[in-house]
């Protein structure tokens, strides 16, 4: 039986990429919220069974576990993607509170404690790596989406979390970090950085896309990182490099 693999909100943008990188050797089991019909597209196109699950809610949360252990009787890897930007950019005087509850809900609370159902499954075989897919916001200061920075922020302190908890049972956990990645969630300010990096914003001169986050879960998908739990890999065209 092929590897079981987790992908959460996956029917489109950087998590579509990563099910269809691990679909060629992994039986993937892949989230979405809305849209049927692009998971849908999805499933057609790999194979992935998919599953509809709000992450930020417990009985979603559970529904998929119970999925994956009762249809396939384990979990191999568990890719922490789904989140969301603020549905409306505001600077700090104006956010709402209701803005900060939903990403913190869905950015954090929910992978936190979607790993922490995965993890006790893979610590009692022993074996297993769990990914959470955070953001330069962890530590990039952005005043107009305040929310979205803290709740990639907790995600990367999660990250070191969990490794730090599972490190001796077995189970490897990694953050994987992009940078300024073309996909739906930025599609209205893409031009805005397009013209940032055409002036230096990324030593590497170029905007990320998700085959490059793909490629860095497929490495450690492929047992390629064991020995480097807790380690942050930055997909970010060098966007974390300081230099005089």
């Amino acid at each position: 039986m092929k590897p079981i693999a987790i992908v959460t909100g996956a029917s489109r943008g950087i998590g579509r990429a990563i099910a269809e990188e691990l679909a060629s050797d992994h039986q993937v089991i892949a989230t979405y919220k809305g849209r049927r019909d692009a998971a849908e597209s999805l499933a057609q196109a790999t194979g992935a069974a998919i599953v509809q699950c709000d992450i930020g809610d417990a009985a979603d949360r559970k529904r998929l576990i119970d999925f994956a252990l009762g249809t396939y009787g384990r979990i191999d890897l568990l890719v922490n993607n789904a989140g969301m930007a603020p549905r409306e950019r505001k600077d700090l005087l104006e956010a709402s509170e209701e803005s900060f509850d939903e990403l913190i809900n869905t950015n954090l609370k929910g992978p936190y404690f979607l790993t922490q159902g995965v993890a006790r499954d893979m610590e009692t075989r022993g074996e297993g790596r769990i990914v959470f897919v955070t953001s330069i916001s962890a530590y990039t200061a952005s005043v107009n989406r305040g929310e979205y920075c803290i709740s990639k922020a907790g995600l990367a302190m999660a990250a070191q979390l969990w490794a730090t908890r599972m490190a001796a049972t077995g189970v490897k956990v990694f953050e994987v970090r992009p940078g300024i990645i073309r996909t739906d969630m930025i599609s209205a300010v893409e031009s805005v950085y397009d013209e940032k990096i055409k002036n230096g914003l990324l030593p590497q001169r170029r905007m990320g896309e998700g085959s490059d986050i793909a490629k860095a879960v497929r490495s450690i998908a492929s047992g390629h990182l064991d020995y480097s739990t807790g380690q942050v890999l930055n997909v970010d065209g060098g966007f974390h490099l300081r230099s005089l």
